[in-house]
This record gives C-alpha cells, structure tokens and sequence, in this order.
C-alpha cells in the first residue's frame, strides 16, 4: 500500500511502496553505493572482507548495508563475514531476527513461563476442594 511520506534520508516527499523506503534521488544514490559494494565484494580476495573492513574501503553507511543483507542483496552464504545485528542483543547474525543465544534464552523463559502457569492452576484446583469435618454434639 503506498503512502506520501518524507524521505528518511533527505526530507523530500516521494510516494512510499513495498519496494522503496527512500525517494528516488536517494534510491539512485543507494543503487550507486550498492554497485560500489557489491563490485567490491565480487573480487575473490575481498570475500572474506568483514562488515567494518566494507565500510571502511567503500564507504557505504552501517545501516544501509545491514538493510542489503537482510533483504538478502548480499548474501550471507557467498560472503560470510556479512550479517546484521540481533534484534535483541545486536550480536551480528546472517539469518532470522534474533540470534540462537537469544532464541535459546527466549525458548527457556518460555518453559519457565509455561511450568508456573501450570503450577498456578493446580494451586487454583487444589484449593477449590472441599473439606467437611464431623462435629462433636457433646
């Protein structure tokens, strides 16, 4: 669905769609840039280049590589130094959202989470039992 907003970028308003976040001026620049990175990166000795080594040579921005990676402009399988931050400890990581710590730490808290929910319950039943007692008529 598209909408008129302002280019994150450069404040211009342009027409945002599913495929371009940025104005046209700006996506021609990030194309530019892209075709820099990406000729660098195809030569066999900078395969192996990492994220800051990149930046530092081409000059593209952090986040607008991280941006390629994740779309998968860049693919992490041909250049395995590439990746993006974890979105929830900003380790870098070449595939999903978070990275496996934090999946493991989220799959853990969920056990925990679901264990007292059961022992919640079973407290709950236990003590809607009733007790009758036998009084003395003395």
């Amino acid at each position: 669905m598209s909408e008129i907003i302002n280019c994150p970028r450069c404040n211009a308003i342009f027409m945002r769609n599913q495929f371009r976040d940025v104005c046209d001026t700006c996506y021609k620049e990030e194309e530019n840039t892209y075709e820099a990175v990406y000729q660098f990166l195809k030569r066999r000795e900078n395969r192996a280049a990492t994220m800051n080594r990149v930046i530092e040579v081409t000059g593209v921005d952090e986040e607008l590589l991280y941006k390629w990676v994740k779309k998968g402009r860049i693919q992490t399988r041909q250049f395995p130094n590439m990746g993006y931050p974890c979105d929830k400890c900003g380790k870098i990581i070449g595939t999903g959202r978070i990275c496996n710590d934090c999946s493991s730490e989220l799959v853990s808290e969920l056990k925990q989470f679901e264990s007292e929910q059961e022992w919640k319950s079973k407290v709950k039943e236990s003590n809607q039992k009733t007790y009758y007692t036998v009084r003395n008529k003395n």
